[in-house]
């Protein structure tokens, strides 16, 4: 990891101001009375759990929400601070305001100079100055390091280019004020390097920047000043240098948080085994190629990689929303069972999907509705045929409570979930079966440090009752953790396994960029 920022204070002009800053849905203070300042130069953290208010008050300053108390202030080219217009994201845009979302917004099948300029254009211009644009791009890349071949379609970027047009196009804009969120969590180590010495160098120009991420490790490493909300206050405003990780911790979820890791355990018989299983790409399908696999009874095998190498392509095949075009999958020895997602459950496939949001839950249903969706089949479920409702209710309020799912309501609409507790309902409904194969795809993507050691500590009581468990992510530090073997997938095929204790970090970043000369061009790996 990068050096931490220099110690002492940061003395700077005021960039941007938000006082007071109080945002209500009905009887939910999502933001209460916030406070908080960003100075020119400065990168400051904000960090909060699930549901904490970063989201809200982010978008009411980026004019997505109207606070309903409150004040923003926003330097102008003079250096005096204005009041911001509430609810105009083409106002925030103008004083200067800029943000970059963890999922990135390109227009895929467009050039770079395509995606940067977009929306830059007067609308009766007679035609775009092409030209124009594209030197003051050029004095950007040469001022800030952030290279780029302009004239490629962004789809043939790779995901560290990709987001370095994302850069461009809010500096293209003369940003002031830079939101960032999550912006490494689909970053190699590398890359996420490259990216920090990038935000230096534009904080050293005069740009503000607001970081969000829950990689507390990267806070502190480029982070000179840290605010922490939790339900919608901020409970601490810290120099860097003046605190550490488990404090950050400690004041996001109000408790100690420590993360659990996995103990050595001898692994079982093979469960689940994939042999040259080839899937063609296309039609929005990731390929995969010659894809030789096992993963054994108590073990948990990791696959790293950066978005887009085949990970949703092999995530669909053990969920059986995919079928191969040649190779053979195995379960326990017997051929791979057909029929699709409901016959795979029935026969012992827990599944944990990479959205949460569209394959994981219902979510206009309830909370009990979505935690009982693979359980209506049972025999004690039903009498004369009809399904017994208050048998579901009190199974689903013992689940809620033993996984410790924060709904207020089991009666409540799943969407109004937060996206740590919906992803306890996925795992709740998946482990109370007690699977003999655990798919588990991204299972902590975006999830709070508190949320993220309760994940954990589920899948690794999975493991130790002797589940396999197919761990698919792009955070290498879940994968050291948990992972007894991790492996990278690149371009649809996989490298070589690493026992964790073998394990190192710039060798795994090197197979996840292509760039490690010894990686096979089919492997093996029992």
């Amino acid at each position: 990891m990068s050096e931490a920022p220099a110690a002492g204070p940061f003395v700077a002009p005021p960039l941007l101001r938000l006082r007071g800053i109080t945002k209500r849905f009905g009887d939910l203070v999502a933001n209460d009375g916030i406070d908080l300042d960003l100075a020119r130069g400065e990168i400051l953290a904000l960090l909060g759990e699930n549901g904490a208010g970063k989201t809200t008050l982010m978008s009411i300053l980026f004019g997505h929400y109207v606070a309903d108390a409150g004040a923003i202030e926003v330097a102008g080219d003079d250096g005096l601070l204005r009041p911001l217009p509430p609810a105009s994201s083409r106002a925030a845009l103008d004083a200067g305001i800029g943000m970059v979302h963890q999922h990135f917004t390109l227009a895929q099948n467009h050039s770079v100079l395509d995606n940067v300029t977009l929306g830059t254009e007067r609308l009766w211009a007679w035609r775009q100055d092409r030209a124009a644009a594209r030197a003051k791009l050029r004095r950007l890349i040469e001022t800030t390091g952030l290279d780029v071949p302009l004239e490629t379609s962004c789809g043939e970027l790779s995901i560290g280019e990709q987001q370095r047009v994302e850069l461009l196009k809010a500096l293209y804009r003369d940003a002031r004020v830079l939101i960032l969120d999550e912006p490494t969590a689909v970053l190699t180590p590398q890359q996420a390097e490259r990216l920090f010495v990038t935000l230096r160098g534009l904080a050293e120009n005069g740009l503000g920047i607001i970081f969000i991420s829950h990689k507390l490790d990267e806070v502190m490493a480029l982070c000179r000043r840290i605010a922490v909300l939790r339900h919608g206050r901020k409970v601490l405003e810290v120099e860097a240098a003046d605190t550490d990780e488990a404090r950050l911790a400690h004041a996001m979820v109000d408790r100690p948080v420590e993360l659990p890791k996995a103990q050595p355990r001898p692994r079982g018989e093979p469960v689940l085994d994939l042999d040259a299983v080839h899937v063609a790409a296309g039609h929005g399908i990731e390929g995969l190629d010659d894809l030789n696999l096992t993963v054994h009874a108590g073990e948990i095998l990791g696959i790293a990689g950066v978005s887009g190498n085949g990970q949703r392509s092999l995530a669909g095949l053990v969920a059986g929303t995919l079928q191969p075009a040649a190779g053979t999958m195995r379960l326990l020895g017997e051929p791979w069972p057909a029929g699709g997602p409901k016959v795979l459950v029935q026969a012992g496939v827990g599944r944990i999907p990479e959205d949460r949001h569209r394959q994981g839950v219902v979510g206009d249903m309830t909370v009990w509705e979505n935690l009982m969706l693979e359980g209506y089949d049972a025999p004690i479920c039903r009498r004369f045929g009809l399904l017994k409702l208050e048998h579901f209710r009190r199974k689903a309020a013992a689940l809620a409570e033993q996984f410790d799912i924060r709904c207020g309501d089991i009666g409540a609409p799943t969407r109004l979930l937060s996206g740590g507790n919906m992803q306890k309902l996925i795992l709740a409904r998946v482990l109370e079966r007690n699977p003999r194969l655990i798919l588990a795809a991204q299972p902590t993507r975006g999830l709070d440090i508190g949320a993220v050691a309760a994940v954990h500590q589920h899948l690794l009581d999975a493991r130790q009752r002797g589940a396999a468990i197919l761990l698919i992510s792009e955070d290498l530090d879940e994968l050291l953790a948990l992972g007894d073997r991790v492996r990278v997938l690149y371009r649809g095929r996989l490298g070589p396994s690493h026992r964790r204790a073998e394990i190192e970090l710039a060798r795994l970043g090197l197979e996840m960029a292509g760039q490690n000369p010894d990686l096979p061009t089919s492997a093996h790996a029992a």
